[in-house]
């Protein structure tokens, strides 16, 4: 099966897929697009089509909505969002709601990977949570200095049994092949969290423990080849916070 198919009777031979094709999988014959191999299915050439005549036959096209810009966010709005913007440790006993969680994870689905390779997953932790807290917890515990490797503050921290998630009520575990593909997916996540009303913690305790630890990395039960590249502990927040907190001056150069 053809990963794009167009449909001639639609296709006005504009060129603007073409122009946009990043694989150079698209080429104009006789005033029509025509297809070739090498296609990285991005979904450029369906999103670009001014007649809609392209189509994606391995994927579901009708969830595709009428392209919005991101300048229509207030940019001011936004960046003094993300200024204020605060890592959550106190969050109140109310569960996130599942359309909220899909919400987020879609939002995590729709970041931008490498070679458009979408190898992202999502684990939501669910009825694992208390069990998978309970072996980090354990594996903290055992041992002097044995969270060292992740901070040097942590000897001045109490291990309790609420450490890890913070009685947070949802967790979710990215993972990827590729760091960076799971880092993006995240931030991604985050903003749509925050515009939701959520807090978020990355932990990376967390993610350190599945590298230490192959029970806890088995009971993650990852796809093939996976690590864990954030988890990201979600709730109601339980604090407020009044202002932006201060930051160093950017480093900046330009060559």
């Amino acid at each position: 099966m053809d990963k794009v198919v167009i449909d001639n009777s639609k296709c006005v031979g504009c060129g603007k897929c073409v122009m946009d094709c990043v694989a150079s999988s698209l080429y104009l014959d006789g005033k029509k697009a025509k297809f070739r191999e090498g296609c990285i299915e991005c979904g450029h050439c369906f999103a670009v089509c001014p007649t809609g005549a392209i189509d994606m036959p391995e994927y579901d096209t009708s969830e595709s909505i009428p392209a919005v810009s991101m300048s229509e966010i207030d940019s001011d709005i936004l960046l003094s969002a993300m200024k204020s913007r605060r890592t959550i440790r106190q969050y109140k006993n109310i569960p996130v709601e599942q359309e909220k969680i899909d919400k987020i994870i879609e939002a995590g689905r729709y970041a931008p990977t490498g070679a458009n390779s979408q190898n992202v997953a999502f684990t939501v932790l669910g009825s694992k949570q208390a069990a998978l807290e309970k072996e980090c917890v354990k594996l903290f515990r055992t041992g002097v200095g044995i969270g060292s490797v992740f901070s040097k503050s942590l000897k001045n921290q109490n291990i309790d049994d609420n450490f890890f998630f913070k009685k947070a009520p949802l967790v979710i575990v990215v993972s990827a092949h590729n760091t960076v593909n799971g880092t993006l997916a995240s931030a991604y996540m985050e903003i749509e969290a925050n515009s939701l009303g959520l807090g978020v913690l990355y932990s990376g305790f967390f993610c350190g423990c599945t590298k230490l630890n192959p029970k806890i990395k088995a009971m993650l039960n990852l796809p093939k080849g996976h690590k864990a590249v954030t988890c990201m502990i979600i709730g109601y927040p339980d604090v407020e916070y009044k202002r932006s907190a201060p930051r160093k001056p950017h480093k900046t150069q330009t060559l």
